[in-house]
């Protein structure tokens, strides 16, 4: 019996955060605005004889994304009247763009892991990304339903895919790649939870062996979580697959997701283009950009989260997994590559001839405390990297003294938590607090020594060759010396008094 195989296409919406709205000049609030119908006025209530003008700002973020998702840029686009009737939209038409969008024919590439956790590669076809105006939004209560029109006017981004997605994770990991962009750009925050980044997934199957497109395609529509995305799909996939094999028919339709229920509903029959009798917006003029306007563009792009992240890992030697996470909170990376600079300079002074590798060593120990005792401290206090008083020098600082062996892991530890408390160098913390660590030799032979006569039988446990006595031993000699101990020195001196 043939399989069924899936063929997913995604429309991603992404309200964009200029300062005032896509055709007047009223307040963008977004995630902001509490009183309802603060930010309006004429034109995004559509009141008679106002005229709209279109939002540069807006048209320029729009070409951002473009060009980071190698797009093709119009020299001519216009505006449309997409017309259909709901409450919340005041016009009675959405100004939107339909056969000349701003942008065409990209690609983004990106890794993700399957269900299996298999790496794999993704390449996916951008068919479109066009400008258009948000809705209102319809509030329901007691008293009946209610319509705010704060919403109503911002401006809106919709990039449309090509079919080329193939599993639920893959989709999820595509809608993550595409907020690191929005992001990186500062377009956008894309906070899927507040309604600035809606994800729609387009879901048909077909028979191993048939034409990908041969499938009835149901739109699974305003999707507000990653998590729900992957839901959504492998549950509309499970639907749809029950469907075929009881030969039933799948009805091209749009569905909703229940995160509640777990489970996709009917909402309507799904529209064509021609029900929206799309025509030129007139009261907007074409639009023209030159090369050197599409250019100016171009080269005010920063580093991509890709292209950052294959630098962390070439230059820095970095795990993926490493690099992946600093560049997925951009403010943390910054801070990184801040405390990088100072290593550098303190390497170019002091230790001219250290190797390469060694290098490496200091950036991957600062990625790794950054990711984990670091994260761990903003985490149970509830901060961001904005609240770490640490600076970039004294974070260097910190890891400098590891480094040299200063101190060991357990007392790093120690010295960062305080460091977040004060805000000092860690040279006085470690000074106040005597926190050295102890190279004396004399003194690490008395205490191996005294915590070998008082644990005979692990002592006999490691004659005996079980690994796991010394490394009590071992504890014991920290425990005496409250983690001040040379790790590697202590180790030595343990087993040659064990011979």
């Amino acid at each position: 019996m043939k399989k069924y195989k899936v063929t997913i296409g995604m429309e991603v919406h992404v309200e964009l955060g200029t300062k005032s709205k896509m055709f007047c000049s009223c307040r963008n609030g977004i995630g902001l605005t509490k009183k309802a119908n603060q930010n309006i006025c004429e034109i995004c209530t559509a009141q008679p004889g106002a005229l709209p003008v279109p939002n540069v700002k807006a048209i320029e973020y729009v070409m951002r994304a473009g060009l980071a998702l190698n797009c093709r840029i119009a020299k001519n686009t216009k505006f449309d009247r997409k017309n259909y009737f709901y409450p919340d939209l005041p016009k009675g038409y959405q100004i939107s763009q339909y056969d000349q969008p701003i942008c065409e024919n990209g690609q983004i590439e990106f890794n993700y892991w399957d269900k299996k956790r298999n790496k794999k590669n993704s390449k996916v076809g951008i068919t479109r990304i066009h400008l258009e105006e948000d809705t209102g939004k319809l509030i329901h209560s007691k008293e009946g339903t209610l319509v705010d029109f704060n919403r109503a006017g911002i401006p809106l981004m919709e990039l449309v895919t090509e079919p080329d997605l193939n599993s639920s994770e893959e989709a999820k990991q595509f809608c993550i790649e595409l907020r690191r962009i929005f992001r990186y750009l500062k377009i956008s925050t894309a906070d899927m939870e507040k309604g600035q980044m809606r994800c729609e997934a387009n879901i048909s199957l077909y028979k191993e062996g048939k034409d990908k497109l041969s499938g009835t395609k149901v739109e699974l529509k305003n999707i507000n979580s990653f998590k729900a995305v992957e839901k959504g799909i492998e549950y509309e996939i499970k639907r749809q697959t029950n469907l075929l094999k009881k030969n039933k028919k799948i009805i091209q339709e749009t569905r909703g997701w229940n995160n509640k229920k777990g489970k996709t509903f009917s909402q309507r029959i799904k529209e064509n283009s021609d029900d929206y009798r799309y025509f030129p917006e007139p009261d907007i003029l074409p639009l023209k950009f030159t090369k050197e306007e599409i250019n100016r563009i171009k080269y005010s792009l920063p580093e991509l989260p890709w292209e950052r992240e294959s630098r962390f890992i070439r230059q820095m030697g970095l795990t993926e997994q490493n690099a992946k996470i600093l560049v997925d909170y951009e403010e943390l990376a910054n801070y990184f590559e801040q405390v990088i600079s100072e290593l550098d300079d303190w390497v170019k002074i002091n230790n001219k001839d250290i190797s390469e590798v060694n290098k490496q060593k200091l950036y991957k120990l600062t990625a790794n405390y950054l990711l984990t005792e670091t994260q761990k401290h903003l985490f149970e206090k509830e901060l961001t990297v904005k609240d770490i008083k640490i600076t970039p020098e004294n974070f260097a600082e910190l890891i400098k003294i590891i480094y040299k062996g200063e101190i060991n892991s357990s007392v790093a530890q120690v010295v960062l938590l305080e460091m977040f408390k004060q805000g000092t160098d860690p040279s006085h913390i470690i000074d106040e607090k005597k926190l050295a660590q102890t190279n004396n030799e004399r003194e690490l032979e008395k205490i191996a020594e005294q915590v070998i006569a008082e644990n005979q039988k692990s002592v006999e446990d490691y004659k005996k060759g079980k690994e796991n006595a010394v490394r009590f031993l071992m504890g014991q000699v920290m425990k005496v010396t409250q983690g001040k101990a040379n790790p590697q020195l202590a180790m030595k001196i343990l087993k040659d008094k064990l011979k």
